[in-house]
């Protein structure tokens, strides 16, 4: 296996941090969340701030998805991880997951999987559970 693009949520789930920020936002700047960047202008950088704060609580290391990523390095393997998640949370995420060191790229947002994969060619092995990462190494 030469590439690998991993789901960022088969190394840890930041649905609860991301639901979590969308209403802080709401309820604090009063601001339809379905329309951020009209209504929020700097909604990525209170969101990379409140991400940044609250990520201890919400992100564990899991030892077998880090021996997992361990072992496609090892073996020489591309990685890269992607996730519909704005950028911002999902690279505090993957900081806080172990995974910063052991991959070569994050994609996120719309089109994070398409882009993941054209980084390799369109030729990846797709991951997108950890069952299934720790099964693929």
């Amino acid at each position: 296996m030469k590439a690998v693009a991993i789901e960022l949520a088969a190394l840890g789930d930041t649905d609860p941090l991301w639901r979590a920020w969308l209403d802080d936002a709401q309820r604090r700047f009063r601001v339809d969340v379905t329309a951020l960047d009209e209504e929020l202008p700097n909604w990525r950088q209170l969101l990379e701030r409140f991400a940044e704060e609250r990520a201890p609580v919400y992100f564990r290391r899991d030892a077998g998805v880090t021996a997992a990523l361990r072992r496609l390095n090892d073996r020489g393997a591309r990685v890269a991880v992607f996730t519909a998640v704005p950028e911002e949370l999902a690279r505090i995420a993957l900081a806080h997951l172990g995974g910063s060191e052991r991959v070569e790229a994050l994609e996120a947002g719309e089109g994070a999987q398409e882009r993941a994969l054209a980084r390799f060619g369109g030729a990846a092995t797709v991951v997108r559970t950890r069952d299934e990462l720790i099964a693929v190494t």
